[in-house]
C-alpha cells in the first residue's frame, strides 16, 4: 500500500522499518519505505561471512512471518538478508530503494522529508535507521602506528582481510568475541581487550531458550526495576555475550587483556603494557548519528541517540522511533523484539491522531 501522499514515511529498509511497515498496513495507513539499500538486506550480506543470527529461528521472526526452518537453527546472515527480501514481497510493503534522507524538518504539523532524490511530505514519520549507524572508535586511534592496520567490525568479513601475524580485537561483546576466536582458528596470534558483559550461555539458550526468550522480552524491560537499572549500562557498554564465553575465546588460544586507554611508542596499550600488533579490529559499536533530524523539541543523549526511551517524543506529535537500543527492553534491536515496538510506535503515532487509520484489535 503506497500513496502520492503517503500519511506516514518509513525511513529504513531494515528489520525495524519492514515491521513498522507491517503495522501501519494492519492499520489501513498510507504509507512509504525509504530504503538507502539497492536492495532489501543489503545491510545484512555486508556483514562477516560466518556471521550468524545470535538467537534462533524460532526467536527471530518478524511479525506474521515466522522462519520456516527448524526452531533452534540460527540463519545465516545471508539467509537473514533473504528473509527481509521476502518479507517485503509477502506482504506487499512498498519499498523505495536507493533513496538516502539528508534531513527531516518541520512543516507545519507535518514533516518534510529531504532525500537525495526528491522530497517527500507526511503527517507522520517513522525513523527505522537502527542504532547500528556510525562506527565508533577511539580517539586513540589516530595516535597507532600508521603500519599498524585498523578496521572496524563493520568492514571485517574473514581472516583473509586482515593481514599480518599479530591482531589486536578490541571490544569484548559477541562479535568481538566471534571475531576474535575465528581469526585464532585462521592461525593468527589473536589479543582480546576489553571487559567481558554479561554471558547468555549457549547451553543453556538451546535447553531453555524459551525462559531466556522471556526475560529478553519481559523481564529486561524498561517497565521493571531490573530493566530500568540494567537499560544504562546496556546502551552505554553493550549487550551480553549471547552463546558464547569468555572460557570460549581462551579455549581457542585468544589472550584476553584489559582495556585499550593509552599507546606506547604508537602501540596500543593495555594493562600498562605495549601490544606488538598487526592488525587492529575495532570491535566497539557504534554511535547515533541523527544530526539530520532538524526537528524541535527532539532532544538527543550524550552518545546521540534520541531521547525517546519507548519510541515517541513528549511534545513532537508524529514523530516515531523504531530499532533503538533498549528501546523498550532488552530484545529491542533483535529480529523477534523489534516487531512488538514496531506495534507500539504506529500505535501510538495513531492514537495521537498523526496519521489516518485505526489499529486493528
Amino acid at each position: 500500500m503506497s500513496s502520492a501522499k503517503p500519511q506516514v514515511i518509513v525511513i529504513g529498509g531494515g528489520q525495524a522499518g519492514l515491521a513498522a511497515g507491517y503495522h501501519l498496513a494492519r492499520a489501513g495507513t498510507e504509507f512509504v519505505i525509504l530504503d538507502a539499500e539497492s536492495r532489501t538486506g543489503d545491510q545484512w550480506r555486508r556483514r562477516w561471512d560466518s556471521l550468524r543470527l545470535f538467537t534462533p529461528a524460532k526467536h527471530s521472526s518478524l511479525p506474521g512471518s515466522p522462519w520456516q526452518r527448524p526452531g533452534n537453527d540460527r540463519p545465516t546472515k545471508d539467509e537473514t538478508a533473504d528473509y527481509l527480501a521476502d518479507y517485503v514481497a509477502t506482504w506487499r510493503l512498498p519499498v523505495q530503494a536507493s533513496t538516502r534522507v539528508v534531513r527531516v524538518s518541520r512543516n507545519g504539523s507535518g514533516f518534510v522529508v529531504g532525500t537525495d532524490t526528491g522530497e517527500f511530505h507526511a503527517p507522520g514519520v517513522i525513523v527505522a535507521t537502527g542504532a547500528d549507524v556510525t562506527p565508533r572508535v577511539p580517539a586513540l586511534a589516530a595516535d597507532c602506528d600508521p603500519g599498524i592496520t585498523q578496521l572496524h567490525s563493520c568492514d571485517y568479513r574473514n581472516p583473509a582481510g586482515v593481514p599480518g601475524a599479530r591482531a589486536l580485537v578490541v571490544g569484548f561483546g559477541t562479535s568481538g568475541a566471534e571475531i576474535a576466536i575465528e581469526l585464532a582458528q585462521a592461525g593468527r596470534q589473536v589479543v582480546l581487550a576489553g571487559r567481558p558483559t554479561p554471558v547468555v550461555p549457549g547451553p543453556l539458550l538451546a535447553v531453555a531458550g524459551d525462559v531466556w526468550w522471556q526475560l529478553l522480552t519481559r523481564v529486561f524491560s524498561r517497565t521493571t526495576p531490573i530493566g530500568r537499572r540494567m537499560a544504562p549500562q546496556v546502551v552505554g557498554h553493550g549487550a551480553p555475550l549471547i552463546g558464547i564465553s569468555p572460557r570460549d575465546v581462551r579455549g581457542a588460544g585468544v589472550r584476553v587483556v584489559g582495556r585499550i586507554e593509552t599507546t606506547i611508542d604508537g602501540q596500543p596499550a593495555a594493562d600498562g603494557e605495549p601490544l606488538a600488533v598487526d592488525t587492529i579490529v575495532w570491535c566497539t559499536g557504534f554511535h547515533g548519528d541523527f544530526g539530520w533530524l532538524d526537528v524541535p523539541g527532539l532532544a538527543l543523549d550524550a552518545r546521540g541517540y534520541p531521547i525517546a526511551p519507548f519510541g515517541l517524543v513528549d511534545g513532537v506529535p508524529g514523530l516515531g522511533f523504531v530499532g533503538m537500543p533498549f528501546q523498550t527492553r532488552l530484545a529491542s534491536q533483535l529480529l523477534g523484539g523489534v516487531g512488538d515496538d514496531a506495534g507500539r510506535v504506529v500505535a501510538g503515532l495513531l492514537a495521537a491522531g498523526a496519521t489516518r487509520g485505526t489499529v486493528p484489535a
